[in-house]
């Protein structure tokens, strides 16, 4: 971005490509912007690939300056262009071509899988080495092992957002062949005669679980087309064929499944997903994965970096402190401060919503995945306890307009509730069980002041995101098609206090 410069996933996708020194083009997007500063970010990327210690050739990248909302790209900054042929002619003269021998046998990396209805599993790859045919016989190969041979029916080749048949690849294509069966992301389909498989790629390991569990609820079934645990648990495993971040597993410590995937916007994607696909469930807080070297806990951090207006970045600093995270460094440009800290997981879990209360929607985070380091302790990241439903009852505006005092409200009036169902947040560092529904006591007198027109202040209405944000590991996010709700994990009160005793 020609203002906002390197960001943390700029650096997580280039320490990737020095890792595999592929050649890198530099591309200064929105130059377009009134606070474009073009030369500054091209040296902050120069000082980034220094700090990966890229080799001299990566080092002597070339530079195109752009903007894809207008449509045009050029050399230099002051030699205007009208279309994007700079670019195409970067990428073509710069990148090297294929390497792979077309009469060698065939050897395709899987990298994704696409269903289709009509074409069945579709393996997705680029073709390394020999070519490949309409009705070939090939090989499966797991692990350096061939696990099988099966009949490509068809192969399909990509232009623009489209697929195209064809009836040969060759090695350079990225193809999609269908009648491969069983096949996984990091298989390799190759020759069975002379089978040569390849080392599948590294995938970077999941840092945060979530369960995902059946619908217990007494609203359970009205609003979902697939709401048991069976249904859950195909869903889950379909989606693992194709997410090769996400891990799937029974949940050892009850009923449910354990999910683990890559952050928490990876896990809230898959439970949208599913939410649109008619399913109804219930997850629990997210957790970070944990890991032990010898007799020490490991936990995994992150790259965060935040650019806020100068009178806000103390409000930060304070509560990134008390998070544990540890500021790398601080630079200001203008009326802007820019902040690099490396942060524990767990303590960037709910921060989103606070964050942009404390910018006043002005501020950008910006986080990535860095490493895992040393444990550091009890982070709390809530401080406030809630408001919880009595009983079953349908909210009314006169008993809100009572309970909007001791907290903030996630309801507003006329909606369905149920016993252990969360209302809101309270004021005070403790659960308040209330009555929503408790109407106004009826009598035959009238007296001036008495009857005056209830006065509601606007509820908090919470995204998925920020209601699983919000929980704790005491509660529940509840998911359906028309709904999304917050809940006690014990509905009961008595079932409360047993567990809190415990």
């Amino acid at each position: 971005d020609a203002a906002e410069g390197p960001m943390p996933q700029s650096y997580f996708v280039l320490k990737k490509a020095v890792a595999l020194n592929l050649p890198v083009i530099v591309v200064v997007n929105k130059i377009d912007k009134d606070a474009a500063r073009c030369d500054w970010v091209v040296d902050q990327v120069f000082d980034l690939l220094v700090k990966l210690e890229a080799p001299d050739e990566i080092m002597d990248f070339p530079v195109i300056y752009a903007s894809a909302k207008l449509g045009f790209a050029q050399f230099e900054l002051d030699k205007k262009n009208d279309d994007m042929t700079p670019l195409l002619e970067t990428i073509v003269n710069k990148t090297p071509a294929p390497t792979g021998d077309p009469a060698a046998s065939i050897q395709l990396l899987v990298s994704s899988i696409s269903h289709s209805a009509f074409m069945g599993t579709m393996a997705i790859g680029k073709v390394i080495n020999g070519s490949i045919n309409v009705n070939d016989q090939v090989a499966l190969a797991r692990n350096k092992e061939v696990i099988g041979t099966s009949r490509v029916t068809k192969i399909h080749r990509f232009k623009a957002d489209k697929e195209v048949e064809i009836t040969e690849a060759i090695c350079g294509d990225i193809i999609a062949i269908s009648g491969v069966t069983d096949v996984k992301v990091g298989d390799t389909v190759t020759d069975p005669a002379n089978p040569m498989p390849l080392d599948a790629p590294p995938i970077d390991p999941p840092t945060i679980s979530m369960t995902f569990l059946p619908n217990d609820s007494p609203f359970s079934g009205t609003e979902g087309d697939f709401v048991t645990s069976n249904h859950v648990r195909d869903r889950l495993e379909r989606e693992i064929l194709t997410d090769v971040a996400l891990k799937v597993e029974l949940n050892t410590e009850g009923i449910g499944f354990k999910v683990s995937g890559r952050g928490e916007l990876h896990l809230s994607i898959l439970i949208e997903k599913m939410r649109r696909e008619g399913y109804e469930f219930q997850v629990s807080r997210p957790q970070v994965l944990i890991k032990m070297d010898g007799n020490k806990k490991l936990e995994p951090y992150e790259q965060l970096t935040v650019d806020v207006p100068d009178e806000f970045s103390g409000k930060v600093i304070e509560t990134m402190g008390a998070r544990k995270g540890a500021l790398e460094e601080m630079t200001n440009e203008g009326d802007m401060v820019r902040l690099k800290y490396k942060v524990p997981t767990r303590g960037l879990l709910g921060y989103q919503s606070e964050f942009m209360t404390q910018t006043k929607g002005q501020g950008v985070m910006n986080y990535v995945f860095d490493s895992y380091g040393e444990y550091v302790g009890t982070i709390k990241t809530r401080k406030n306890g809630v408001l919880v439903v009595k009983e079953n009852c349908t909210t009314i505006a006169f008993s809100l307009a009572t309970l909007q005092d001791r907290g903030v409200l996630f309801m507003g009036p006329g909606e369905k509730v149920y016993g252990g169902q969360i209302l809101g947040e309270n004021s005070r560092d403790d659960d308040m069980v209330v009555n929503p529904g408790k109407g106004k006591k009826l009598t035959n007198m009238r007296a001036s002041g008495t009857d005056d027109n209830v006065v509601l202040v606007p509820h908090k209405q919470l995204s998925l995101e920020q209601c699983i944000a919000f929980i704790t590991d005491s509660e529940l996010v509840e998911v359906t098609p028309k709904s999304i709700r917050i809940r006690k994990r014990f509905l009961s009160e008595g079932e409360r206090k047993r567990a809190k005793q415990l």
